[in-house]
């Protein structure tokens, strides 16, 4: 990286409490299990993954919203403030999310004009009489019309609604937006043009994105960077033409061959079994049960995460050489 990141998480633990059935006993979950990124202003960081991975869990602990059980985050080179103190309400304003369903993130009561406003309201940004310009303004801004403001949710199509969320979202002039799943509930005609907002976006005022999706094809249209996420962690990092074209983790192998792509004669990497119960987190690398290149190591040990030749990041054993792949564990095929 060139200069000194936004935002840096290091080592990030979020775990969870849950009971089997009743009157079943506690079980910990580590939905994030030592995650490290980091993001610089401008850019854009595409985070990656099944459902369940932890990649929306990482998101809301960047921002604040939920307390890491370790490791910590530092925003503009300072540790985030204790929640709901009032320099953690002042550093809330430099960050915002777009969440994945629009018409869920909005209240079906209010027209979008005054929910744009909220967070001017909240913060105490500007003077109520200049409102309605603001508005106004942040509507054009994400190819609304002004009149837009006096639409309840269920008047705007959802393209037009995920347009409202990102205008309150933007309302405060964030330097960080965090993207969890902005496009997944839109039509594919729809996806492209929130997609070409958001990058305008960032043109425009050098916002910084961390861009939550399982869509690789979105994420490398969108990302400087690309982080793939399995099971709480981070097993590749890097660019996205490295990362997407030529992975080097067995699980972004199998990610990136679910892609379409012209001539490549439809072969597909299909993964056996269904991803670990999080509660009962697999010895060593957790990705091992469902890896055709697994070694005996990779049940007893858990590779770290380290630079390869190239320069990207991986964490598997077989990628760094330090084992060959070797017959008789589980194996994935190819349709």
């Amino acid at each position: 990286m060139s200069g000194v990141p936004l935002l840096q998480a290091r080592e990030l633990v979020r775990r969870y409490t849950m009971r089997r059935g009743l009157m079943g006993r506690p079980v910990e979950v580590r939905a994030v299990d030592g995650v490290t990124l980091a993001l610089e202003r401008g850019r854009t960081l595409g985070l990656v993954g099944e459902s369940g991975c932890g990649k929306s869990t990482t998101g809301r602990l960047v921002l604040g919203l939920e307390v890491p059980d370790g490791g910590n985050v530092t925003f503009r080179e300072g540790p985030m403030p204790p929640r709901q103190t009032a320099e953690w309400r002042r550093l809330r304003a430099r960050m915002a999310m777009v969440y994945q369903d629009p018409l869920g993130a909005l209240d079906r009561r209010l027209p979008i004009g005054t929910q744009i406003a909220e967070p001017l309201d909240i913060h105490g940004i500007g003077s109520r009489a200049d409102r309605p310009e603001r508005v106004a303004q942040l509507l054009r801004d994400v190819g609304l019309r002004p009149d837009h403001a006096q639409r309840y949710p269920h008047e705007l199509s959802g393209g037009q609604r995920q347009r409202a969320v990102l205008a309150r979202a933007l309302a405060t002039g964030p330097e960080l937006l965090v993207c969890d799943e902005p496009i997944s509930a839109l039509d594919v005609s729809i996806q492209a043009q929130v997609m070409n907002l958001l990058a305008e976006v960032q043109e425009r005022s050098g916002i910084a994105l961390l861009f939550i999706s399982h869509d690789l094809r979105a994420v490398r249209q969108m990302s400087h960077r690309v982080a793939v996420m399995y099971l709480g962690r981070i097993v590749e990092e890097g660019d996205p033409d490295a990362v997407l074209h030529s992975p080097a983790h067995p699980y972004s192998q199998a990610l990136v061959s679910a892609i379409p792509q012209p001539g490549r004669g439809g072969r597909r990497i299909i993964l056996q079994g269904d991803p670990p119960n999080p509660a009962a987190r697999p010895s060593g690398c957790a990705f091992h049960p469902r890896c055709a290149l697994a070694a005996a190591l990779c049940s007893r040990a858990a590779p770290v995460l380290k630079p390869l030749p190239d320069g990207r990041l991986a964490a598997c054993h077989v990628a760094h050489g330090t084992v060959s792949p070797r017959d008789g564990m589980p194996q994935q095929r190819a349709a």
